[in-house]
């Protein structure tokens, strides 16, 4: 072969090894890729539960909220229960005209100021709280009128299961003439609730509002001795609601504090009853 047909092959495998280079590079470009895409959903659904995570964790209303219980009432002098009290009544019923929140107002002079006390407002507290704010009535507070169904004091709080626990935490009131009652719970029908007040003397008394509105309106639970009414404002349960946070409670609570035979009785006087709000 001459010299000029054998320099010329080695050129054209060159030009070969060259075309299929640019062809294999070509078709690696134009391959779509295998792998998996990023899943837009996942991380968005994880972005989402960071965030509801973030709100649940920052909300401003729970920020005094520890331990099941609300720290920030206990900070509240009669004015500010007072005004707390009016503002909730105003967020929870917006359809009340002035003059129907005005009738379940509850006067600053109606509270006892219990903003000094400092130990944790939990239930194994609470016979140590009646026996400070009690001050002279002290021996009283183990001592039941001799009326039945006539205490000298009432316990308002949120549910059935909570009643029977602050009834196990007063025990130490009761005697053989003074109970320590237990006025609501599920298996406690309303009836069955009016003769155990008829037959009982009861020094102190333990329920809901509309239990405890129910037994009065009767007329077996009688107001005439009431000298406190206690009301369990800094618990509050697993979703963080105390009684002040709930509609069905809450406007209840305020018709009863504002009866008739309660109302007037919150100036100063002989028969004068006093709110404490634990």
């Amino acid at each position: 072969m001459p010299q000029t047909e054998k320099s010329k092959a080695p050129a054209k495998a060159g030009k070969k090894r060259s075309r299929e280079e640019d062809d294999g590079a070509q078709s690696a470009k134009a391959a779509p890729s295998t792998a998996p895409p990023a899943s837009t959903d996942e991380s968005g659904s994880k972005k989402k539960k960071r965030k509801r995570a973030k709100e649940i964790a920052e909300d401003p209303k729970d920020a005094g909220k520890k331990d099941g219980i609300d720290e920030s009432i206990g900070k509240m002098d009669g004015r500010l229960l007072a005004d707390f009290f009016a503002q909730q009544a105003k967020r929870h019923n917006s359809e009340l005209t002035t003059v129907e929140l005005d009738d379940v107002y509850v006067p600053e002079q109606a509270f006892l100021d219990t903003s000094s006390w400092k130990s944790p407002r939990k239930l194994e507290n609470l016979p140590m709280f009646l026996k400070v704010y009690s001050k002279k009535q002290i021996e009283s507070l183990a001592a039941a009128p001799e009326e039945n169904g006539s205490p000298h004091t009432l316990v308002i709080t949120l549910a059935g299961l909570r009643a029977a626990d602050i009834t196990r935490a007063l025990r130490e009131f009761q005697n053989k003439e003074c109970a320590v009652a237990k006025l609501f719970a599920k298996h406690i029908k309303l009836n069955e609730a009016k003769e155990f007040v008829k037959k009982t003397r009861i020094g102190i008394g333990i329920g809901t509002p509309v239990r405890l509105t129910d037994l009065a309106n009767s007329g077996e639970l009688k107001l005439t001795h009431l000298r406190r009414i206690v009301i369990d404002g800094s618990y509050v349960d697993q979703k963080k609601r105390g009684i002040f946070d709930m509609k069905d409670l809450h406007f209840p609570l305020l018709q009863f504090l504002n009866r008739a035979d309660l109302r007037d009785r919150y100036s100063s006087g002989n028969n004068r009853i006093q709110i404490l709000v634990f």
